[in-house]
């Protein structure tokens, strides 16, 4: 899949690198004098580059692999396993609703599709006017307060459709 870059790069030796901002990049430099490791690094430097961009991509990669000194394949293997880090622009709003056994059982299904209904956008896209990408996901670790989902990084729990329009009302603004 070929992903979008939508900010600055640099090209060195016939690879794309991103620019990062000066505050991101001291984050990724304060986060390695925590650990003995600069691999160890890799979790908060993909949080600070997610944090700037709002999705991660290869040319991030290859930009914390320069500053941590390790490669891009240990930097692209800890983004891949974390499925939360969305790997191409995403809207304003990323909802993510769960669709593990006890979400399902308590209607998520039903709530993604009213979500696509509301939205008039699909699972996976981005509304045309880039306020909400909807996903579902695996196990977002909230089974009592089923269904649930996640916008951006605030838990939704024992979720109705009046809940659900309400929080889409406020997010709209």
């Amino acid at each position: 899949m070929s992903v979008q870059t939508v900010y600055p790069t640099v090209e060195k030796a016939g690879i794309k690198i991103a620019v990062l901002s000066p505050a991101t990049v001291e984050k990724i430099k304060k986060a390695m004098t925590r650990f003995p490791k600069p691999l160890s690094a890799v979790l908060p430097a993909l949080h600070a580059c997610y944090e700037q961009f709002g999705y991660l991509d290869e040319p991030m990669y290859e930009a914390i692999a320069e500053i941590l000194g390790v490669t891009r394949a240990e930097v692209a293997e800890a983004a891949t396993f974390y499925t939360l880090f969305p790997k191409q622009p995403v809207g304003k709003n990323l909802v993510m609703v769960c669709k593990n056994i006890s979400c399902a059982l308590r209607g998520a299904d039903n709530l993604v599709s009213y979500l696509e209904k509301k939205l008039n956008t699909k699972v996976g896209e981005t509304t045309a006017d880039g306020k909400f990408t909807i996903w579902k996901v695996e196990c977002l670790g909230s089974c009592g307060t089923a269904p649930m989902m996640q916008v951006n990084d605030e838990f939704h729990e024992n979720l109705t459709r009046a809940k659900v329009d309400a929080l889409l009302e406020k997010l709209s603004k």
